[in-house]
């Protein structure tokens, strides 16, 4: 048995449902809506359901917690937890590469674009994010069955987190610590170098727009993306420095809560509120709802209004 560490706060209960509501919506706007099924909107609607099970592998365990006063949790459920966060955190890392690529494609070769960015290629790419993903996830599973702990662990933290974990070890730990750090440390250089480069490409052919119209289009089309980016890459920093930092564990815990909480939740005002195309679909879909629900009131009374002549 493991004790884990929980925020006392229950504002983490409205977070984590907006967060799945809204990112639920994200997915359900883009299933409706005919103009929005192009790659772009394909990546987005699969990094919402990754958020959503980012979340998920986290914040309803917190929440119980909270709720029942009870911090413990068995050997097998955290490796488990552990297992569903790196694969969604992996998931998120490597969408966010492909979706700067299909950035990329759609501003440099426009013209290019539909036969390059196929809807087998996005599948594809979405596929190999998820074996890769699941991959890493059972590798560092795998080492970290081979461990041995001592009794009466506690876990600085609200959740399992591989580090940590490591840390409560009583055998050695040396290969799962340098296996820890070379991902992470490949998941931190690949994608943000395929990141840069796509940029660095997008940039170079907005500056050679001669429009401003066009130009405002160009960056319109990445500036959602680019702010996602930010979010994630800056957060997972600022959780990465302060796991370093073995006297504030406390403060670990809320970078965290950041981390898997606010950052998935910022998802739905950054897409939705930045984006005409996502606003549109939006307002068709509570009008057909709205229309609906008025037509099933019609046939109810029209119905009520028979019975009794």
């Amino acid at each position: 048995m493991i004790h884990t560490c929980s925020p006392s706060s229950l504002d983490s209960v409205s977070m984590y449902l907006v967060t799945v509501l809204g990112n639920l919506l994200i997915i359900v706007v883009i299933s409706n809506g005919q103009h929005l099924h192009s790659p772009m909107y394909f990546f987005l609607s699969n990094l919402s359901l990754s958020d959503i099970c980012f979340t998920s592998t986290t914040v309803p365990k917190m929440i119980l917690d909270i709720l029942t006063h009870s911090r413990d949790i068995y050997y097998v459920s955290c490796l488990t937890q552990m297992s569903l966060y790196i694969v969604s955190e992996s998931m998120d890392d490597l969408l966010l590469t492909v979706m700067a690529y299909d950035c990329f494609v759609a501003i440099c070769h426009p013209l290019r674009y539909n036969a390059i960015m196929n809807p087998k290629l996005c599948w594809q790419l979405v596929l190999l994010s998820f074996l890769i993903s699941v991959l890493v996830a059972l590798l560092h599973t795998s080492m970290a069955l081979r461990l041995s702990f001592c009794t009466n662990l506690e876990i600085p933290h609200f959740f399992c987190e591989l580090d940590h974990l490591l840390k409560l070890a009583c055998s050695d730990i040396f290969i799962n610590t340098f296996l820890m750090y070379f991902i992470t440390d490949v998941f931190g250089i690949v994608p943000v170098s395929g990141i840069i480069f796509s940029y660095t490409q997008i940039v170079s052919s907005i500056l050679k727009i001669s429009s401003a119209s066009g130009k405002y289009k160009a960056f319109s089309v990445c500036g959602s993306h680019i702010i996602t980016i930010s979010l994630f890459y800056g957060t997972s920093f600022r959780v990465y420095l302060s796991s370093t930092d073995a006297q504030s564990p406390r403060k670990s815990a809320i970078t965290s809560v950041m981390y898997t909480v606010v950052t998935p939740m910022m998802n739905l005002f950054i897409y939705n509120l930045r984006n005409k195309d996502m606003l549109r679909a939006l307002g068709k879909l509570i009008c057909r709802i709205t229309s609906f629900h008025l037509h099933i009131r019609c046939l109810y009374y029209w119905n009520k209004s028979k019975r009794n002549k």
